[in-house]
Formats: C-alpha cells, structure tokens, sequence
C-alpha cells in the first residue's frame, strides 16, 4: 500500500513538472514573440531562453508548429474569458457592444498573441471534433449574443466575428485609422442590433 501511495505522489509530481515545463515554454515563446515576432520563436532560441536543451523541448512539444498551437489555444482561452467578462454583466442591449470593445482591446494589447492566433496558418482546426475547447470557448461568448435567432444563431456570430476580425486586422495593419474605431463599434453594433 505504502509503495502505491509513493508510486501515486511520484506520477503526481511528475505530471506537475511536465505541465509546468510545458508552460514555461508557452510563456517563453510568447515574451519573445510580443518583443521580436514570431519569426524569431526557434526551438534553439526557446532552448537557449530557458536553459532547457532542445531534446527536453522535444520531449514535451513535437515541433516548432506545436509550440505556435500551444500559444493560440491558450490564447482563445483568454480571448473567451475576456469576451465572457465583458458578456455576462451587460444587458442585452449592450452586450453587443461590450463584447466587440472587449474584442478589439484583446487583439491591440497582445497583437503577437492575435497574430498566432489567426494569422501564421497553424493546422489547428476550427469547428470540427478535433477543435480544442478553448477555441469553442471563446466562439461560444459569441453565439450567446445572439442565442435568441436560433438556427441563425451560427451565421451571425460568424459574421460578427469576421466584421470584429477585419476591424482588428485592418488596425493593427494601419489600414484603418485609429481615430474612427468608436465609429466603427458603434455602427458595427448597430448593424447586429438591428438584426437582432
């Protein structure tokens, strides 16, 4: 009995350092990406950052690609719990609003961990069985604004996502002056209110 205890506390302790090297590779990746890009996000320089070697990199993350995926989930979590956050307390009047705010905020604060995200072509997949539940997080705060159309309910948060998705690309790229973004939620909101 006692051997099993020490066998279960030995597995705990283990599954605890993995996940803890795990993030601090995350954490790595992404400190290095918000001050150089992601262009220089290299398993060498990840190894050299926190005195790991490449093998233990390895060990824990299958490819550089892997690393990249690993960061935008973790995004979408933060991404849905900042959507949630501005979600739940508005009324529904206004929820619209506070969501896309909250939405634009998101993608201008942290734009290396947007860009991930939705802009370097990783390979995890959007809508289907294999889509990590952060990423049905962060959508789900999106249909619940607009739960009350019913088979409709998909389009339009897909659509709300794409018009806050453009808005937030267009920015970030200085397509779009910063100026007008007030103008551009407020009208965006109106347009999905109406439709709502």
């Amino acid at each position: 009995m006692a051997l099993t205890v020490a066998a279960s506390r030995l597995a705990e302790r283990k599954l605890r350092d993995n996940q803890a090297r795990r993030a601090q590779i995350v954490s790595a990746a992404r400190r290095i990406a918000e001050l150089e890009g992601w262009s220089n996000v290299t398993v060498r320089r990840l190894s050299d950052e926190i005195s790991y070697s490449q093998p233990v990199l390895y060990s824990h993350f299958a490819s550089r690609e892997e690393i990249l995926a690993a960061v935008a989930i973790e995004g979408f979590q933060e991404l849905g719990l900042a959507l949630e956050k501005a979600r739940k307390p508005a009324k529904r009047a206004n929820a619209i609003e506070s969501v896309a705010a909250a939405y634009l905020q998101f993608a201008a604060s942290s734009p290396a961990l947007y860009e991930v995200m939705f802009s370097l072509g990783l390979s995890v997949p959007f809508d289907d069985a294999a889509t990590p539940p952060q990423m049905h997080f962060a959508f789900s705060q999106l249909l619940e604004l607009f739960n009350v159309h019913g088979s409709k309910s998909a389009v339009l948060s897909e659509l709300f996502w794409g018009s806050l998705h453009g808005i937030a690309e267009l920015t970030r790229t200085r397509r779009f002056p910063p100026s007008r973004q007030k103008q551009r939620i407020a009208t965006l909101v109106e347009l999905f209110t109406f439709k709502s």
